[in-house]
Parts: structure tokens; sequence; C-alpha cells
């Protein structure tokens, strides 16, 4: 059925199932695969079909259904699942890159992100122009006519900015450059990012896929020709690709992403009312709310204002200490998307490799909490937050 919708398709989309007809998606643990004769071999090696196998490294059954359905959820045409979210960004930036070629990056960036495009493509000769990424006159006047690709954080990590993907993809596509997302943040439940001009969009899976602190995955979407012609060719022989337990415990996590996602929204949206204005601290960072400077670019590009939260507490270190130091339910952690709630210290523990000047252009002060929400009675997170604001 093709009018099926995504909460439908988070449950039954991708399904193939064995000769014994089994509920729940089969795992193949095995890394590879029986021919019946050389002849079939030597076939498989020159044309595998959409059912054939050679190896775990080149794809898997139980793989196979979970990239269909989380292209299927992003309205992608294929993908391609990855060992970490950190395996899907460099296999996404790497795989079309070569010695020469020109990309512009955001600068807000996740802390490995930023290592990648600041160290690895550089090392191996690519160009790289950082921007602001809110900033689109800057992203025109960086794009250049030999420009590669295009690369940026939908939301940012962790001071929740938003980069406006159509407007950004149509300077892109002018020059005919990729747009590549990773789009975290956002989540593949709100995300638009397909429709709205990606070229490329990147998740670790790790966070809201999985959603419950198990094991690490990554996936990288795009359309069929570009995810088999270029990413896969590199993946398989570079070994980046996602085991196939991960896969079958992601599959679980995709059939109540949805329902999480949404209930960790609506605790956020909480979390935001009963912090604006509270004395203790500098400002509360929330898209969702209405006093966001984007909330409107928030509603249009994904509906929400999604599951994270940062705020800003008085003091600086000693004091964001003080406060992680006292939550008695949410716990410190630098893993987000989780059915608990998290809160990290971005300066000390994601961003710590970055000098004290990065951090303060980036906005990322010495007293910023940022505050993954999970599914906990939102009274009770709420209180919790509260509670630990007091000992600051």
């Amino acid at each position: 059925m093709s009018d099926r919708t995504k909460q439908t398709n988070l449950v039954h989309g991708g399904t193939k199932r064995s000769q014994w007809n089994e509920v729940s998606e089969a795992i193949f643990l095995t890394q590879g695969f029986v021919y019946e004769t050389a002849e079939a071999a030597e076939q498989r090696f020159l044309k595998t079909g959409d059912d054939e196998y050679i190896y775990a490294r080149y794809g898997n059954p139980t793989v196979a259904m979970f990239e269909e359905r989380m292209a299927l959820l992003e309205g992608a045409e294929d993908g391609f699942a990855c060992a970490s979210g950190m395996a899907a960004v460099n296999g996404a930036l790497m795989s079309m890159l070569k010695a020469g070629d020109h990309i512009v990056s955001a600068r807000a960036l996740f802390g490995s992100c930023l290592y990648i495009t600041e160290e690895i493509l550089t090392r191996f000769g690519v160009e790289v122009t950082f921007v602001d990424g809110a900033d689109l006159a800057q992203w025109d006047a960086a794009v250049r006519p030999d420009t590669k690709a295009v690369f940026f954080e939908s939301m940012s990590n962790p001071t929740l900015e938003l980069v406006d993907i159509e407007a950004v993809a149509r300077i892109a596509h002018k020059v005919g450059a990729k747009v590549i997302i990773d789009n975290v943040f956002s989540t593949p439940v709100y995300s638009k990012a397909i429709a709205q001009g990606a070229d490329v969009v990147v998740y670790s899976t790790t966070k809201h896929v999985d959603g419950q602190g198990r094991c690490l995955g990554g996936v990288i979407l795009g359309t069929r020709d570009h995810i088999r012609g270029v990413v896969e060719p590199y993946m398989k022989h570079t070994g980046g690709s996602m085991s196939p337990f991960n896969a079958w415990v992601q599959l679980k996590g995709l059939e109540t992403i949805a329902l999480r996602v949404r209930a960790q929204t609506a605790t956020a949206m909480a979390l935001y009312e009963a912090l604006e204005g509270h004395e203790k601290l500098e400002r509360v960072i929330y898209p969702g709310a209405g006093s966001h400077p984007q909330y409107d670019l928030a509603q249009r590009q994904i509906g929400t204002g999604g599951t994270m939260i940062s705020f800003e507490i008085k003091g600086g270190k000693d004091a964001a200490f003080r406060f992680l130091n006292a939550l008695e339910i949410a716990i410190i952690s630098n893993n987000l998307g989780d059915t608990k709630s998290i809160a990290t210290h971005p300066a000390t523990t994601t961003h710590q490799r970055l000098t004290p000047e990065q951090r303060s252009e980036l906005g990322i002060g010495d007293g910023l909490i940022r505050f993954s929400v999970g599914i906990e009675e939102t009274a009770d997170v709420v209180a919790d937050i509260l509670a630990a604001l007091e000992q600051v």
C-alpha cells in the first residue's frame, strides 16, 4: 500500500518474513551466505538481486529491513545502515569527496562532526569553508561554482539553532552541490527534509530510533542511485556497516519512536514553561517557544520544538555542576533521545575539545546545560529540575 502513514510504516514497513512467517522480524546473525553452485556464486558477485546477499559487510536481510523502514519513514528512496552515527556522517561525506573538492559547512556542529570537517576532510585535501548556519547571506557568499556539497545540522547541538533547509538547498542546488543534513535533533518523526530539498539525510540511530540506551547505529538516506552507486561502495569496502543484531534492536525501536518522541516533545514544552524567567537562569532555549528567534522556521520546518531543551545557569561551571549533581531523576550522560531524561554539560564533555573562544562563538557557555527529555511523568521531570536549581 503506497498510502500508508508514517505510524503504520514504523510498525510494518520493510518487513520480510522467512518460510516460518514469524511475527517479529528475524535476526540473521551470519557473516556469509551459501551458494548452491560455483556458477551461482559467480553470478551473485556479478549482479546481486534484491533478496540476495554476499557478505554481512555488503548487506544482510535484517539490516535491509531496517534500511527500508528508515527510508519509508524519511521519504527517501533508499538507505545504508551504518555502525554508528559518526560512521554515517563520515560515510556520507567521504564517499562523495576527493582531494581538491570544496564544501561549505555550518560552524555549529557536534564535536565529532566538527572533527571530521576540520581535521579529516582537510587532511585529505578537501577545502572546507565554515559559515554561520542561520545566516543565509554567508551561505550565498561561501557557495562557489565548484562547491560539491553543503553540510549542516538541521538543529544544532547543543544551542538548538535551526538552519533553513529550503533556503540553503536553493543556494546549493544553483551550483549543483549536494545538500547533506545531520537531522538527529529534528528526528525522523518530524522531518520533512527530503521534501524541503535535502539530497542526503543522516541520522545517529543510537538516539531516538533506539531510544533506550542499548546499541549504536546510524543511517544514510537519499536517492537509490546515490546510496547504491556512491555510498554503498565506500561503506562496504571500509567496513562501516551495521550489525544485524543492532538492526533488529532498532527495528523494535522504530515501532514506538513516534509515541516516545511526541511524549518527550510535550514534556519539553512544559519544562520550557516552568523554566522561562527563572531567577537562576541566564536563558532558556527551546525552538517550540514563541520567544525563540527561529520559532516560525521551526514551525515551518518540523512543526514543533522537538525533544531537546537547553538552558544556561547563572554562575558558570560550578553552578552547572551543583545543578547536575542535585538531579535525582534525570541522569548525567552524553547520549540523547532516550526514554530516560539526560542532562549534559557540553563545555566539559561533547564540546570540550573546542577552545573557550570557539565555544563562546557557538554560544556554549560554562553554565549551559543540554537536556534531553525522557518519557517520565512530566510533573516529575519538572519538579526534579526545579529542585536541582534550588541547590545552585
